[in-house]
């Protein structure tokens, strides 16, 4: 498949914009939110996590799909965000381990790719613009008809979508003669925090998004951790009823990305849709009390306000964002309660924040 074979196709922003492109493997017309990710690895990580279900991703990288997919190089049993939109797409790859093509997995997980997009064009306009709603097609020659398509999108304000991956069922994971019984309350869970666990001598029970505390300490765990996911943590009434219950358990609990955003919002604490969104493997973070700066792996769409952690006294700000002073990390005081906005299971990388399992699994012992 040349370039030349390939199927025109579109990019329609919600204000209007369009860009140009061409199909990669199937054909058809996908919606979602559009944002962009600045990492230059880690492509398949980034296609298979829950936390971005819903949502049109461009990657900034100019060469995707040059060092093909691998099996154990997944966060997730499929991919999940709503469709790619990239610059050059590579048919060929080349890497020892490599299990297959990025072509072929788009194609057997049924996803829209459009490449030969003027990405530097339309993430400038992003960052200008903001985060919206997209749509992306092959079918070019009804353009009326994709824009009517879009309106119908719901905006991602407002939106709960952690019961879209969510597990229905609960499921274990780890050694069984772990010294460590961790309950998990699955949002949207990447499976690299639930390795990073495991190797730190964890059991975990991965519990469905609606389980009562009650159920989840019948199984006597050691601790509770809230995960990742999408959505906007605002709109997820039940499930911050729930959280609130875990963090007066009295148990150590933990909470990564929207788990982080839930434990604020349980505590009276705001959150907001931000512009454009942390969505990279180089964000630069201080960890205020310690002094010492990280280089850390983030994807959220929505942060904590920094006014409210201020005026809550019994919330203490742990890390902030050096290039805009967001809120990174809390821990409320007197409880054995923290969580991060950013991941530090980062797969492949950067692990400078590896330390927090180690901080939250010697609160376990």
């Amino acid at each position: 498949m040349t370039k030349h074979t390939r199927k025109k196709a579109v990019v329609i922003l919600e204000d209007g914009t369009l860009f140009w492109g061409r199909s990669v493997g199937i054909e058809g017309t996908s919606t979602g939110e559009i944002c962009f990710n600045t990492g230059m690895t880690g492509y398949q990580e980034i296609f298979t996590d829950p936390s971005y279900y819903g949502q049109l991703m461009v990657t900034t990288n100019a060469h995707i799909g040059n060092y093909g997919v691998k099996h154990n190089e997944v966060e997730s049993d499929s991919i999940k965000i709503a469709g790619l939109v990239c610059k050059n797409f590579s048919l060929k790859h080349s890497r020892v381990g490599a299990n297959g093509s990025l072509l072929d997995y788009f194609r057997e997980n049924n996803k829209l790719v459009i490449a030969d997009v003027d990405t530097r064009a339309l993430v400038r306009h992003i960052r200008s613009k903001g985060a919206m709603n997209a749509i992306i097609s092959t079918h070019t020659e009804d353009i009326p008809s994709l824009r009517e398509q879009l309106k119908a999108v719901p905006s991602m304000e407002g939106l709960e979508l952690s019961s879209r991956v969510a597990t229905k069922e609960a499921y274990f994971f780890g050694s069984d003669s772990a010294s460590h019984k961790l309950a998990v309350l699955d949002l949207g869970v990447k499976r690299n925090i639930l390795r990073h666990f495991a190797n730190r001598d964890c059991y975990m029970k991965v519990f469905p998004m609606d389980t009562s505390l009650e159920e989840m300490k019948a199984w006597n765990p050691d601790g509770l951790f809230i995960s990742n996911g999408p959505g906007d943590p605002a709109a997820m009434h039940n499930t911050i009823h729930i959280v609130n219950e875990i963090v007066h358990s009295g148990l150590p609990v933990f909470g990564i990305c929207l788990g982080h955003q839930l434990i604020a919002i349980s505590q009276g604490l705001t959150t907001f849709k931000m512009h454009q969104g942390h969505r990279g493997i180089n964000h630069p973070v201080l960890n205020v009390l310690t002094g010492k700066g990280e280089i850390t792996t983030q994807n959220h769409g929505f942060m904590v306000s920094m006014e409210a952690v201020e005026a809550n006294d019994n919330v203490e700000l742990t890390h902030q964002h050096l290039n805009d002073d967001g809120v990174q990390g809390i821990r409320l005081k007197n409880q054995r309660v923290s969580s991060v906005q950013y991941h530090p299971e980062a797969f492949p990388g950067p692990h400078d924040s590896e330390y927090l399992f180690d901080q939250f699994v010697n609160q376990l012992k």
